[in-house]
């Protein structure tokens, strides 16, 4: 099991560049960098609501369930 971002898909949809929205969520470029990676354990909620309101979207916009075959 694994939960993976589609945060790259929802930055070009759009329009917004790494840069462009870490600036508008007020966070390092390498912080959302590793987001969008899916480079991470965890996410802060106040992030995930800064990310959803800049992008006009819902939490399960950003993060999806992908089952991993063993």
């Amino acid at each position: 099991m694994a939960i993976v971002t589609n945060l790259e898909e929802l930055m070009k949809e759009k329009g917004y560049t790494l840069v462009e929205l870490a600036k508008e969520v007020g966070i390092s470029t390498v912080n959302l960098s590793n987001i969008k990676n899916g480079n991470i354990s965890a996410i802060r909620f106040s992030t995930l609501d800064e990310i959803c309101k800049v992008l006009e979207c819902e939490p399960g916009d950003i993060l999806k369930y992908k089952e991993i075959n063993k």
